[in-house]
């Protein structure tokens, strides 16, 4: 008796568990659907004063037609929310340091390191300082994301699997996304700057400038010559045959380094990764985009061109929103603008507005300091100033962490900024940043889409509230211009380029530089302009924008060229070259390792070369395994050089890492050029021993697994892995919810920037006044939700280059939208 009351309780256990499950699965099903962005039908929206009409095409891309700049931002807003709100609560979190509330202690290490810029308050005080007109839109925005939100049947799934409710959304949460911006766009600067004064304590002052100085020969600026390389210095300044084995140790490095290091910087800190947090370690994963204008008497319409592709990292779903805004303009009279929206944000990011079309990339620039704090050695609670010894300021931050303790964070901010740093000797530094400026974020980043020609444009961007962009900009009188976008510092007694003490006042800030003194391009004589992370301009203009971590010139010079043989542009040619491949950069590597391989017959070194000569493409295909082995070949080279010329640096500074300088192939094509003995490395007898060893070393790294060199082609290191932030987070499903794993063309060192995290997070190429010739597309989908038919239905045509209209297509769907009654 006993058994068989046994064998029916766990039959009835058996039983529940199973009906738990079912029923389990069936509310989980009906809460997710539930959570679906309505398509059809009316809404309600505090706040509108006239209805708005929403009309979606074929891709779920939105024509938003109101009455007034306000209703427009409220119907913008409530889209957002129906199909982004996750997105949009993690890029208000992530600068504020709010994740751990969200998603639990794993992010704690994170919020800590953002509660240090304590830019919640910054927003706050921002928006507090809104000129009335920008403050109504941001409320409008506000409204009508909280409205969007509501009109949900549930909370958008995220948050069925964080079990947590969304939190309504805040006017001030619209500058915090903007500040999310300069997180990723200006995040790093501390850090390259870290790196630029380990080298300078370290190294003899020639040195320093001989591995630091940004530029190569690929150098392409619009305007100006491009930067002179310094000299190698002497044996009397620098001798590697006189250091000790230790003082050059080597890292070894493979692949993985450089593909696949990990997203971002939060990834080495925390179980929690936001695709929305920058990349540190990898090039892969810092630099990109691209933006060109070409002047009406070059295009086959007569008016200017101008295209972009910004090259963030990708997540499921990507940051822009697609969206084409109608209202009347101040004059009463209608406007229309179309591009790519921030979900957060109120206004048009990237677009044409019928008269101007403009496109952003990051400029390359110096828009922080780090100060070197000289403590009061009559008192270490303070800190010297010009004016005296000062007391820190204290705040004591408390981070609250879903299912823990709250955490509480004693911050100190200086006269000039956070504390943020301490070296490996002890001293503080504080960081000194425009994002800091609560003044500047209050400035209304609608203006842009006002303006009526470049002359319009170049009064409004330049000084703007946002983070530092390359901004290329063409009418539809033909005409082109190039601006820096956002604050320009005025430096005094430095250059910024390293850490140095603000003490005594002979360093210092002294505001921003005015607008109309900004360097620009306005209708430069060949009719083209080009930006792509590299200098743009030369002597005094570069000097004035600073040293904030160029790219090399090479995406630039592959564009300076394509444009130059275009004398009747059209869009598709623009994007003919944002999908340009082509091996440049790494071609002289090719015939160097040729060169250097040409006396090995036999074995795995014979193979390398044979596969080099006869399997490159001449571009970086997924096919090619040439690409990947001189790649390979180039990045473990380079590595080892850097390294063991910066080996000083780590001697100091254990956390030293030479590639957060971005600095590596002026040099050492430069010291390849001239085999200084004095620069070999003491492990080998030659400059040809050091790059055989390279080779070993890719060699070694690519048949690790038991593979063979032939099998190891370009597309299967340089594959996409687009993800969802909560993918890992959910078993068995958890996958689907990513863009499918294609082998990627293009590479860093090419106009088509893709990379397995990273690439091209729209391409845009349009006319103003033409835009129905225009192009447009983006890597994922209009919408956030994984059951939405607009999930991931741009992904093919982004993959396959497809010339994808740039205006909204036929309506297929309408939502009136209308004030409660």
């Amino acid at each position: 008796m006993a058994v068989i009351r046994l064998l029916r309780f766990l039959v009835v256990s058996l039983v529940l568990l199973v009906v738990l499950v079912i029923v389990g699965g069936v509310y989980a099903r009906s809460q997710v659907r539930a959570s679906l962005p309505l398509l059809n039908g009316e809404a309600a929206v505090t706040g509108l004063a006239a209805p708005v009409r929403v009309d979606r095409d074929a891709l779920g891309v939105p024509t938003i037609v109101g009455d007034s700049r306000e209703d427009v931002a409220r119907a913008l807003g409530f889209l957002h929310a129906q199909d982004r709100f996750f997105q949009m609560d993690l890029q208000r979190r992530q600068p504020s340091g709010e994740l751990s509330a969200l998603v639990g202690p794993r992010a704690l290490v994170v919020d800590a390191e953002a509660r240090i810029h304590r830019l919640r308050d910054v927003a706050h005080r921002a928006f507090e300082h809104t000129e009335p007109a920008y403050r109504s839109v941001l409320e409008a925005y506000a409204d009508g994301v909280n409205a969007g939100l509501g009109a949900l049947g549930a909370a958008p799934p995220e948050y069925l699997v964080l079990r947590a409710a969304p939190e309504p959304w805040r006017p001030e949460d619209s500058i915090l996304t903007v500040l999310a911006m300069f997180n990723t766009l200006q995040g790093r600067q501390a850090l390259f700057e870290q790196t630029m004064g380990a080298m300078r304590d370290a190294l003899p002052e020639p040195m320093f400038r001989f591995l630091t100085t940004a530029g190569s020969e690929w150098d392409t600026p619009v305007v100006g010559n491009a930067i002179v390389r310094p000299p190698i210095p002497g044996p009397d300044v620098f001798d590697l045959r006189r250091m000790h084995r230790t003082e050059t140790q080597k890292h070894g490095s493979t692949e993985n380094d450089f593909l696949n290091a990990g997203c971002n910087e939060i990834s080495e800190k925390a179980s929690f990764r936001v695709s929305v947090i920058p990349c540190f370690r990898d090039e892969h994963l810092i630099l990109g985009s691209n933006n060109w204008a070409v002047s009406g008497a070059h295009t086959a319409s007569g008016v200017a061109l101008v295209a972009n592709d910004m090259h963030l990292s990708i997540g499921v779903p990507i940051i822009w929103y697609r969206a084409s805004l109608a209202f009347p303009g101040a004059d009463g009279a209608p406007q229309k603008i179309t591009g790519v929206t921030l979900p957060g944000l109120p206004s048009m990011v990237v677009g044409s507005n019928g008269h101007v079309a403009w496109g952003f990339t990051n400029s390359g620039g110096d828009w922080s300091d780090l100060v070197r704090i000289d403590p009061d050695p009559r008192d270490p609670a303070k800190y010297l100033t010009p004016e005296g010894p000062k007391a820190f300021d204290v705040f004591q931050e408390t981070i609250a962490a879903k299912g823990a303790a709250a955490k509480t964070l004693a911050v100190r901010w200086t006269m000039w900024g956070p504390i943020v740093w301490k070296d490996a000797r002890g001293r503080e530094y504080a960081q000194h940043w425009v994002a800091h400026d609560a003044a500047l974020l209050a400035s209304d980043i609608t203006k842009p889409e006002r303006a009526r020609s470049v002359d319009d444009l170049l009064a409004t961007i330049a000084g703007l509230g946002i983070p530092n962009q390359n901004v290329t900009m063409g009418d539809d009188t033909g005409r082109i211009a190039w601006v820096i976008g956002g604050a320009i510092p005025k430096r005094v007694g430095h250059d910024g380029l390293t850490p140095e003490s603000w003490a005594d006042g002979s360093r210092r800030w002294d505001g921003y530089l005015s607008p109309t003194d900004f360097p620009r391009i306005v209708d430069p004589p060949n009719g083209r302009i080009w930006t792509a992370n590299a200098p743009v301009v030369d002597g005094a203009n570069l000097a004035t924008i600073g040293e904030g971590g160029y790219a090399d010139g090479i995406r630039a010079r592959l564009i300076r060229d394509r444009l130059l043989t275009l004398d009747k542009a059209t869009p598709r040619d623009m994007l003919a070259i944002q999908l340009e491949d082509k091996a440049l950069y790494l071609e002289r590597w090719r015939t160097l390792l040729i060169k250097t391989l040409a006396n090995e017959a036999t074995g795995p070194r014979a193979e390398f070369r044979q596969l080099v000569e006869t399997t490159w493409t001449g571009r970086a295909s997924p096919d090619s395994v040439a690409y990947r082995l001189v790649r390979q070949f180039r990045t473990t080279f380079v590595r080892d050089v850097m390294t063991t010329l910066t080996a000083p640096a780590t001697a100091i500074d254990p956390t030293f890492d030479y590639t957060r300088s971005l600095r590596g192939e002026g040099a050492v094509w430069q010291l390849l050029t001239e085999r200084p003995a004095h620069l070999l490395s003491p492990d080998y007898q030659s400059w040809d021993g050091w790059m055989l060893a390279a080779v070993d070393r890719a060699i070694r790294d690519l048949t690790v697994d038991g593979q063979r060199l032939a099998e190891r082609t370009w597309g299967e290191a340089n594959r996409g892995q687009f993800v969802h932030p909560l993918a890992s987070a959910i078993p068995w499903f958890g996958r689907y919810l990513n863009m499918p794993g294609d082998p990627l063309p293009g590479d860093i060192y090419t106009p088509r920037a893709q990379a397995p995290r990273t690439g091209p997070s729209q391409r845009m190429a349009v006319s103003p006044g033409r835009e129905h010739e225009g192009i447009l597309h983006i890597p994922t989908g209009q919408s956030g939700h994984p059951l939405s038919p607009h999930y991931g239905d741009q992904y093919r045509a982004w993959l396959n280059g497809e010339a994808s209209p740039f205006l909204p297509g036929p309506t297929v769907s309408t939502i009136l939208l209308t004030s409660p009654k």
